[in-house]
């Protein structure tokens, strides 16, 4: 890695790994994706009810988003080095994840937390598979700039993460209370949990 990275624009170049990413979440957001993502989100606050440090948090790892995929335009993958295939496996687990995600994203069921599927290993899937891609993309493509990113990536979320989860304990209640016991944050084996009021 060099203090001044390679801008060499391509096609060979770090943005494809992004793209890739954001290709792998567009069911999520798209046609009938984007009606299951309305009607999961009816209920929670907007943006402008948060607090000002969640709503910086959340408009700076937003717009992280673009500025890495404009960024990776210029930073080449250099075939052959160690870097490019450690990077690419982090970026694939990540694009992975991200497919599971919108998966089980139009599956679960409207009117209760999601738990399924990747859901059960964390509460957070879709910031833990984005933090993979941006650190894989850092990765393969040498590039500090594109880590940096992911670091101040997961401590954006990791600030906005606490009040999201209050929000959806406030809108479902024990079995929110009950999935939060029972999986980690961020990335494990479910805990044994017994749901609330249960024996």
């Amino acid at each position: 890695m060099t203090l001044v990275p390679d801008f060499d624009p391509g096609l060979w170049n770090v943005w494809i790994i992004l793209v890739v990413h954001l290709a792998a979440l567009s069911p999520m957001w798209v046609g009938a994706g984007a009606r299951t993502a309305e009607a999961r989100m009816d209920g929670e606050p907007p943006l402008r009810d948060l607090t000002t440090r969640s709503r910086v948090a959340a408009i700076v790892t937003h717009a992280l988003m673009p500025l890495a995929i404009l960024y990776g335009v210029f930073v080449p993958l250099e075939r052959g080095t160690w870097w490019l295939y450690a990077g690419l496996i982090v970026s694939a687990a990540g694009i992975l994840m991200a497919l599971a995600v919108a998966l089980d994203f139009a599956r679960a069921p409207l009117g209760e937390p999601m738990s399924r599927g990747v859901y059960a290993l964390s509460r957070n899937p879709m910031y833990l598979s984005s933090f993979l891609v941006y650190a894989g993309a850092g990765l393969a493509g040498s590039s500090w700039v594109l880590l940096l990113c992911a670091l101040i990536w997961i401590v954006g979320i990791a600030m906005v993460v606490p009040e999201e989860e209050q929000i959806l304990l406030a809108k479902y209640g024990p079995s929110y209370e009950w999935y939060m016991r029972r999986t980690p944050r961020w990335i494990g084996l479910p805990r044994r949990s017994h749901p609330i009021g249960a024996a």
